[in-house]
């Protein structure tokens, strides 16, 4: 008998898992939806934590510029070198002054300052409200009368949606005083011919998409940042999951959405 019940059973433990993983998702897909909302209704509503915020943007934006600045004049120079070989079996190695503003400010300049900012600002976000939920900080703030979500979410994802687009700009300047560098020691190009070709080559769409990009992008590493950290717990492995899960969610979704939206611009461009 018992032999007999096995064939039937494993389909309904197979059944009964994947319901149940489903239903997990859904909740969580809900909770995340509400988060959201409460974060657009409260924004709007006073009291504004202005002062949080602007302590916030240094946080977010000057204490990144050491590892954006390096990092984008290595992207730069990497970029230049890597397509310096095609472009020469060409003949066309003065067009590399056109191709790299075109792969900085397009693409690589928001994405790599995204790709960054998750990493350091998305894991401390998820790290220290994580640890404020677990050792009951937040739960003392609400007993107190102030709001918590309204300090410490609200103030993180204004500073993270407002100062990626500020860094991705810093970024691209950087990268391409990486690119002239690199061309200049090469092609022996003046800094007049290169700066002449990179605006003559930029339009006005590619510098308001990237700004796009970056604001979606900022958004979007704040808000998964404050809500891994803000629904935390578990105790201490709580919080280092929050910060691990907050880098892993924003990058994915980072990918995702600089898919969807270069699909609408490249529609848009071609309209």
């Amino acid at each position: 008998m018992h032999t007999e019940s096995k064939p039937n059973e494993s389909p309904n433990v197979g059944k009964y898992i994947l319901s149940e993983r489903l239903d997990r998702t859904l909740v969580g897909l809900a909770d995340v939806y509400r988060f959201t909302l409460r974060f657009f209704r409260e924004v709007f509503l006073p009291p504004y934590e202005w002062r949080e915020v602007m302590n916030q943007c240094y946080q977010i934006g000057v204490r990144s510029v050491p590892l954006i600045t390096l990092t984008g004049f290595i992207t730069g120079i990497v970029f230049t070198n890597q397509s310096r070989p095609s472009l020469s079996e060409l003949g066309a190695t003065a067009m590399l002054p056109a191709l790299i503003a075109v792969a900085v400010v397009r693409a690589l300049a928001p994405l790599i300052t995204a790709l960054i900012a998750a990493g350091r600002v998305g894991s401390n976000i998820g790290a220290e409200l994580g640890s404020m939920r677990v050792t009951e900080q937040i739960d003392a703030m609400e007993v107190s009368a102030v709001n918590p979500f309204k300090f410490l979410v609200v103030t993180r994802v204004l500073a993270t949606t407002f100062m990626i687009p500020t860094l991705m700009v810093y970024t691209s300047v950087v990268a391409l005083f990486g690119g002239y560098l690199n061309i200049h020691q090469n092609e022996l190009t003046s800094s007049r011919s290169f700066i002449d070709q990179v605006f003559d080559t930029i339009t006005f769409l590619d510098i308001f998409s990237s700004l796009v990009k970056s604001f979606v992008f900022g958004f979007t590493i704040g808000i998964v940042g404050c809500y891994k950290g803000y629904n935390s717990s578990k105790g201490t492995e709580g919080v280092g999951k929050a910060a691990n899960a907050s880098v892993v969610a924003s990058m994915f979704l980072i990918f995702i959405e600089e898919l969807l939206i270069v699909q609408v611009l490249q529609a848009i461009r071609f309209a």
